[in-house]
């Protein structure tokens, strides 16, 4: 297995370098070509995740799996077609790569420029989702990145079934089918993550637990986020219709997302009114709130459950909300930078100074106004798709696109320019002219 491993990841590394030299017209086309085959293959990944669900059953009833996870598993038409329509859209974006961010002129005939260049071998290790495979592989494609992909157990066949799609797809268009290639076995995450010399960087998109693993068993860059504990504040300013809207949105929408909202906190001055409205409203919606001393008072007719201990940190991945009565916006940010996990944080407000104290006071990679915490993804943001969202600070953060699996490089362009004649009391001048990109 460790040969095995090593093997498809050395193919995977002459793949990107391949890539990185390929035109983009030709990379396009190999993403519209997996769109047509993923379009045309339908039944056929029905049929494949048909097996993955029968599996995870079991799976969910030996508590290898939660029933959140099996929910991400499933595959309908509608995603499909949604895998497709995700697919085109990259495939549409302007090229990434070879855009000259800056271009200085450091002597006459002697130029240097700053050029995006891709990473080379994304490693990705994910759990349940079969549309990652295509999100992932299509920004690798567009990015001229090569993609290992390592799904876990729960997902291996739809996998395997998207990923043939995927090579057929890149031998029609005459790039290397290795530019996308497959790694099973649970053993094999370890000897993929020792692999620094050939991965140039690791996602990991799956539960808390996975993220933390990988994070600490690679020395290779881990791009990912472990949790996605997101908050609503509701300011004493707020619309009341507008706040029970977002809040249904976030919370309902796809509870299991990691944008979902888990906490909602409310100012005490509203307290009163707003929380009926927000039991009524979310009961009707199936949602079992959860609250601090206060809101339990408020709501007492309601039998609310009491936050237990740590349980702010809780990210429930289903139809369970938190709920916080706060004294003020001081206190909302303060609870925020306490238990959040700084991925999405929303202020619901109708005051523009306490609206914008929030989006300057909140460190998170995303900090909405009078928005669902839903708005926190790649598609949404007009990125085509995502590989996952960060909430480290370094290189990308929030959604990542095709920018996010780019970095650059310098190229100097001389005559004949000798660096010992630029030294001693004779020595040249450099004229450090900034020249126009385009």
């Amino acid at each position: 297995m460790s040969s095995s491993v090593r093997d498809i990841a050395e193919k995977s590394k002459r793949a990107s370098r391949l890539l990185a030299s390929c035109a983009d017209e030709q990379r396009t086309a190999a993403m519209r070509a997996a769109a047509d085959l993923i379009e045309q293959n339908t039944t056929a990944l029905l049929q494949a995740n048909a097996q993955d669900l029968d599996n995870a059953n079991r799976m969910v009833a030996d508590g290898e799996i939660t029933a959140a996870t099996f929910e991400r598993l499933r595959l309908t038409e509608k995603k499909i077609t949604e895998m497709v329509r995700s697919t085109l859209a990259v495939a549409g974006l302007p090229d990434p790569i070879g855009r000259v961010l800056q271009r200085t002129e450091l002597d006459t005939n002697l130029v240097l420029e700053k050029v995006t260049c891709p990473l080379g071998v994304l490693a990705i290790i994910f759990e349940a989702r079969p549309d990652a495979v295509t999100q992932i592989s299509t920004l690798g494609l567009k990015s001229a990145n090569s993609v290992m992909l390592k799904p876990g157990r729960e997902v291996e066949r739809t996998a395997h079934a998207l990923v043939e799609i995927i090579r057929r797809a890149l031998r029609q268009s005459g790039l290397p089918e290795d530019s996308v290639t497959l790694v099973t076995g649970r053993e094999s995450v370890l000897r993929l993550l020792a692999m620094p010399d050939l991965v140039d960087m690791v996602i990991p998109r799956g539960s808390k637990q996975l993220v933390e693993f990988v994070q600490a068993n690679t020395r290779i860059p881990v791009l990912g986020h472990a949790e996605g504990i997101c908050h609503i504040y509701i300011d004493a300013s707020a619309d009341s219709d507008m706040a029970l809207a977002i809040i249904d949105d976030a919370k309902t929408d796809y509870p299991a997302a990691c944008n979902a909202a888990e906490t909602v906190l409310v100012h005490r001055q509203i307290a009163d009114a707003f929380l009926p409205k927000l039991a009524r409203r979310l009961r009707s919606r199936q949602v079992v709130l959860r609250g601090c001393e206060t809101t339990r008072a408020i709501l007492a007719d309601q039998a609310v459950e009491a936050v237990a201990d740590g349980e702010w940190r809780a990210e429930y991945l289903d139809l369970v909300l938190a709920v916080r009565v706060v004294d003020s916006i001081d206190h909302a940010i303060e609870h925020i930078h306490t238990y959040g996990s700084a991925h999405t944080e929303t202020i619901v407000a109708e005051d523009s100074i306490a609206a914008e104290r929030f989006l300057a006071g909140v460190d998170a990679a995303g900090v909405f106004h009078n928005a669902s915490t839903r708005f926190a993804d790649g598609y949404r943001y007009g990125f085509g798709a995502e590989v996952g969202i960060s909430t480290s600070k370094l290189h990308a953060r929030g959604p990542v696109g095709l920018e996010g699996l780019t970095t650059y490089k310098y190229i100097l362009r001389g005559a004949g320019q000798l660096a010992r004649n630029y030294q001693g009391p004779n020595a040249n001048s450099f004229t450090h002219k900034s020249l126009p990109i385009d």
